[in-house]
């Protein structure tokens, strides 16, 4: 049998409080009612939270509006009828402003109180359903969205769940691609904040200019265009938390605005006059060196200092290689579902390659791969891609071997691309010129000297399948009967006068031979005489 449902009437006149105790009871619910407010209070306070309360506008001393106020205080959850015998508009909309679920003019019928009973019971059911739903969002953002199976993400679960709860700007680090969204979600779904609005803002994503009235919104007519006023991201994000990504991309400018908005709390629109008061927290993420950007002057040490009250370092996922199994066939899992497609399971020479493989691109390239995986459903495919990615990574060459950049953005990304294609391009053309650097430099269509240049500044001194040393061995030209060494050519002085050699050739297999060289002064001379006067 069901647990009759609990009502406490609250009315300072007897016969009302007899009248709806009896009417109720006889629906079989479990009915008490008291005089004043006061005594409606300590009931609450003391005793179990009744299912509903029936209370009274219009009482001596502590009047309904006041008690209302006070019960929702001690329970916001409350579902309280307020009753009345004036039908006034402000008192109706100060009721239900202040947590009211309905209210009743005096006299009422009997139906009229079993709609509005049945509308709060409406109210509290979808109230428990989205808890319900908010506990499950939470838990499937723990355990799927963010696995803890290594040790490190275990103490960044536990650092988060101590964060959390105190209200003051995170600073998140990692390398692209390892989950510094999803750290920052589970921060504003465990705080306090968790029933406002999280709002997300990729500062990488937009020039200075349009990223300050993203940001911070914007006056009619601030600039050309504005027709009309629109808000910012911190007016979106008010009273919850916003995101701000990639925060090192933010020009310098932006970022000077950004620390006032943390130390006032409050800024102007661009074109505004008036000041906006902001309630939010912020959460900052970047995938570079902070403290190698802040020594180049990219990023504002005290901007640095006022998001760093508490960090999180997100290490990458070749650190954390317990969970790639474990995220393989999560993502298996959803993307199987999505496409429509049979959750074929790896094998395990598939599952041994995606741990011995680094993952550069961490969880986004992982999703990738196993997204393309679930499409074409080929393990011998996918093993084989998987093979010749980790090959390629660990295939070295000390002239192609990356360096890393000092600069990021896209300036210096093409400068590198430059560099490496102009590298390219010589050292192809002195192969094929066998190291004649005159031919090489006519090939290219560049003076000699812009080609001496170009070959210290790409360290392209010596051919790539030789050392760099005075006794290196001579390529042999497709002409030559055979190969000899200049230290058996040359004569002690000759050799002391030569800057350093280039070719040397023998096309006549009798008596003659011919070689060219670069004397300390860079004139290019060609010497040619019999084997015996060498």
């Amino acid at each position: 049998m069901a647990p009759k449902e609990k009502i406490l009437v609250v009315d300072d006149e007897p016969s009302i409080r007899k009248y709806l105790q009896t009417l109720l009871e006889v629906d079989g619910f479990d009915v008490e009612a008291v005089s004043s407010g006061r005594e409606a209070i300590e009931k609450v306070n003391k005793s179990e939270r009744p299912d509903f309360i029936i209370l009274d506008v219009l009482m001596p001393q502590m009047n309904g509006i006041e008690t209302l106020k006070e019960l929702m205080q001690i329970d916001r959850s409350l579902n309280v009828i307020m009753l009345s015998c004036s039908n006034e508009v402000g008192t109706v909309v100060e009721a239900i402003r202040i947590g009211a679920h309905d209210y009743l003019t005096k006299p009422f019928e009997k139906t009229e109180l079993d709609a509005a009973m049945l509308k709060s019971r409406q109210k509290k059911q979808l109230a428990t359903e989205n808890q319900a739903l908010r506990d499950y969002c939470d838990q499937v953002t723990e355990d799927l969205s963010f696995l803890a199976a290594s040790p490190q993400m275990v103490r960044i679960r536990q650092q988060i769940l101590q964060i959390a709860p105190v209200d003051v700007p995170v600073f998140i680090c990692g390398e692209s691609g390892v989950g510094k969204e999803v750290v920052s979600r589970m921060i504003h779904l465990r705080s306090k904040r968790r029933n406002q609005p999280f709002v997300k803002v990729n500062c990488a994503a937009l020039p200075g200019e349009l990223l300050e009235s993203e940001l911070f919104g914007f006056e009619q007519g601030a600039f050309t265009g504005a027709v009309r006023s629109k808000p910012g991201k911190f007016e979106m994000a008010n009273k919850g938390t916003i995101f701000l990504d990639e925060i090192a991309e933010m020009s310098t400018h932006l970022q000077a605005k950004l620390l006032h908005v943390l130390q006032d709390h409050q800024y102007s629109r661009l074109g505004g006059r008036h000041l906006v008061e902001t309630d939010v927290r912020v959460l900052a993420a970047t995938n570079i060196d902070v403290q190698e950007a802040m020594k180049t002057g990219r990023f504002r040490e005290d901007l640095y200092y006022r998001l760093n009250v508490l960090s999180i370092n997100v290490p990458p996922l070749r650190e954390r290689t317990t969970e790639i199994p474990l995220l393989f066939h999560h993502f298996l899992q959803k993307y199987s579902e999505k496409f429509g497609k049979p959750a074929q399971p790896p094998s395990k020479y598939l599952l041994d390659a995606a741990l011995n493989y680094p993952w550069p691109g961490n969880l986004r390239e992982l999703e990738n791969f196993v997204k393309r995986y679930v499409i074409l459903e080929d393990d011998e495919g996918s093993l084989r891609e998987l093979v010749e990615m980790t090959s390629t990574r660990q295939r070295t060459s000390p002239r192609e071997e990356p360096v890393a950049p000092k600069e990021q953005g896209l300036k210096a990304l093409v400068r590198g691309l430059k560099d490496e294609a102009e590298m390219e391009a010589i050292a192809d053309a002195l192969e094929k010129t066998r190291w004649c650097r005159k031919d090489a430099a006519k090939m290219l269509g560049i003076s000699y000297k812009a080609l001496l240049y170009k070959m210290r500044q790409f360290n392209l001194d010596t051919p790539r399948t030789r050392r760099s040393s005075s006794t290196a061995a001579v390529e042999e030209p497709a002409s030559a009967v055979g190969t000899r060494h200049l230290d058996a050519i040359l004569s002690p002085e000759l050799k002391r006068n030569i800057g350093s050699w280039i070719t040397w050739a023998w096309p006549n297999p009798a008596e003659v031979c011919s070689f060219r060289f670069v004397a300390p002064d860079g004139a290019s001379r060609k010497v040619r005489g019999g084997q015996q006067g060498r």
